[in-house]
C-alpha cells in the first residue's frame, strides 16, 4: 500500500488534549476566562490594543464589516479570488461583493486594478463614494436586488495563502478616498509586512487597516477546530463585537457569574450567537505558544520545495514580495504552458502515488450564488484552473518533500 501524504495536518498534542481536558473539568465550557486569556495573548503576539474571539473567520468578517458601517444596499470592494466565506461575510450584511482582479504575483488583490475601479467606476455624491452601475447588482441571489444604495462602504483585501498584500498601497487608496479597510487574515497568523522598505516588520493583525480578521479552522497554521478572531485598535469597533457576538446582551456571562450581587442583562440590538468555546480557547494558548516552532518548520519546507522544484521549467514557484514574510499557509506552485500533463491530470497522477494536492484557490464569483456577477477576472480565472497547492504541515519530512519533487520532475 502506497503511503499517502495528506496537504494539511493540525499539529496537535497532549497538551491540547490536557488544555481542553482541563477546559471541560473545570465546568466552565462555554466563552468565559480561558476565552478572555486566549484573547489577550493573541493581541499580544500581533501586536494590537485589543482582540476579540469568535466562532470562525466567517462570523469574525461579517462582524467586521458591521463595526465599519456595511449596510444593506451597500458595495465593498474585494477579490472573488477567496474561499467563498468572503464574498459570503458581505452578503451577510446585506450589501454585495464588488469583485476586482489578482496580482498573479502573490494572489492577492491588484491595487491597480482597485484605483483603476474607485476612479472609473465610481462617484461622488454629497460627500461620499457610489457605484455607477450599482443597479446591475440587483439580480441572482444578491441581496441588493431589494434594496440597493451603491454606497461603496469599504474595502476588503485578502492575505491570501498567508502570503500578505500589499497593504501600504491599499491603505494609500483607502485614504484618498476615505473608506474603511478590514483585512481578511483567515491565513495570515504569524505572517509579516514592512511598511517602510524592510527596515522594521509588524506582524498581520497589528492591524494596518481598520480591523483584522482570523481563521482556526484546521487548515490553518494553528487550529482551535474551528474559530475566529478580530484584532483592531479602535475601542468602539472592539465594544461592537463584544455586544453583537452574544445576542446584543449588554453584561456577559462572565461578569454576571463574578458579581457579588444579582445582575439582569438587557437586550440592547439585534444580535448573534458568533461566541468562541472555554474548550476551544484552551487549545488555542497551547497552540499559540507553538506557532514560532511551526512557522521556523513551515518556512524549512518552502525553501527545501525551493531547492528540489525551482529546476522544473515548466512550474512557476511562490515568491514573497520585498515587503512581506509569509507563513506559507500553502505552497501553490503555478503549471506553465508546456508541462507534460495538465493541471487537473498531474493532480491525479500525485494522488495515484499517495501525494494530496489542492487546485488553486476557488472564485466566487464561478460558483453558482455569485454567478451573475458580471467582472472581468482573467488573471483570478487563470490561477484557479493553473494552480496546484503541494502538501505542506508541521512534520513533513525532507524525504517526503524529495519524493513529491522527484514524483514531479518525472511527470
Amino acid at each position: 500500500m502506497v503511503k499517502k501524504i495528506p496537504i494539511a495536518r493540525p499539529y496537535l498534542g497532549e497538551e491540547e488534549a490536557i488544555a481542553a481536558t482541563q477546559a471541560i473539568l473545570s465546568g466552565w465550557v462555554t466563552q468565559g476566562p480561558r476565552v478572555e486569556r486566549f484573547e489577550k495573548e493573541f493581541s499580544r503576539y500581533v501586536g494590537a490594543e485589543y482582540a476579540c474571539a469568535t466562532s470562525s473567520c466567517t462570523t469574525a468578517l461579517h462582524l467586521a464589516l458591521l463595526a465599519v458601517g456595511v449596510r444593506p444596499g451597500d458595495v465593498v470592494i474585494t477579490v472573488s479570488h477567496s474561499f467563498i466565506a468572503t464574498a459570503n461575510s458581505v452578503r451577510l450584511c446585506g450589501a454585495e461583493p464588488i469583485f476586482v482582479d489578482i496580482d498573479l504575483r502573490t494572489f492577492n488583490i491588484s491595487c491597480i486594478e482597485v484605483e483603476k475601479f474607485l476612479k472609473e467606476e465610481c462617484e461622488k455624491k454629497e460627500g461620499r463614494l457610489y457605484y455607477k452601475k450599482a443597479k446591475e447588482l440587483a439580480r441572482g441571489q444578491s441581496p441588493v436586488v431589494f434594496y440597493c444604495t451603491g454606497r461603496v462602504a469599504a474595502i476588503m483585501p485578502v492575505h491570501q495563502m498567508g502570503m500578505p498584500a500589499d497593504m501600504k498601497s491599499i491603505l494609500s487608496l483607502a485614504r484618498r478616498f476615505n473608506l474603511p479597510v478590514v483585512e481578511d487574515a483567515a491565513c495570515a497568523v504569524g505572517s509579516e509586512i514592512s511598511m517602510d522598505g524592510g527596515i522594521s516588520w509588524e506582524r498581520i493583525g497589528k492591524p494596518h487597516g481598520d480591523i483584522a480578521c482570523f481563521s482556526f479552522h484546521p487548515r490553518k497554521v494553528i487550529t482551535t477546530g474551528d474559530g475566529g478572531m478580530l484584532t483592531t485598535n479602535n475601542s468602539e469597533y472592539d465594544k461592537v463585537f463584544r455586544l453583537l457576538r452574544h445576542h446584543g446582551m449588554s453584561v456577559s456571562d462572565t461578569a454576571r457569574h463574578a458579581a457579588g450581587k444579582v445582575i439582569f442583562e438587557e437586550y440592547l440590538t439585534t444580535g448573534y450567537n458568533y461566541r468562541m468555546t472555554d474548550i476551544q480557547a484552551a487549545v488555542g494558548m497551547e497552540q499559540l505558544k507553538k506557532l514560532p516552532n511551526i512557522m521556523a518548520n513551515r518556512r524549512k519546507i518552502a525553501d527545501l520545495y525551493r531547492r528540489e522544484l525551482e529546476k522544473i521549467s515548466w512550474l512557476k514557484l511562490p515568491e514573497e514580495p520585498e515587503y512581506c514574510r509569509t507563513n506559507w499557509q500553502s505552497y501553490a506552485v503555478t503549471i506553465l504552458d508546456g508541462a507534460p500533463r495538465s493541471r487537473d491530470d498531474l493532480m491525479q497522477y500525485l494522488l495515484d502515488n499517495g501525494i494530496s494536492t489542492r487546485r488553486g484557490v476557488m472564485n466566487a464569483h464561478q460558483e453558482k450564488p455569485y454567478a451573475n456577477s458580471n467582472f472581468d477576472l482573467k488573471n483570478s480565472e487563470k490561477a484557479r484552473d493553473s494552480v496546484i497547492l503541494l502538501p505542506i504541515f508541521y512534520g513533513l519530512k525532507e524525504s517526503e518533500v524529495e519524493k513529491i519533487a522527484e514524483l514531479m520532475k518525472n511527470a
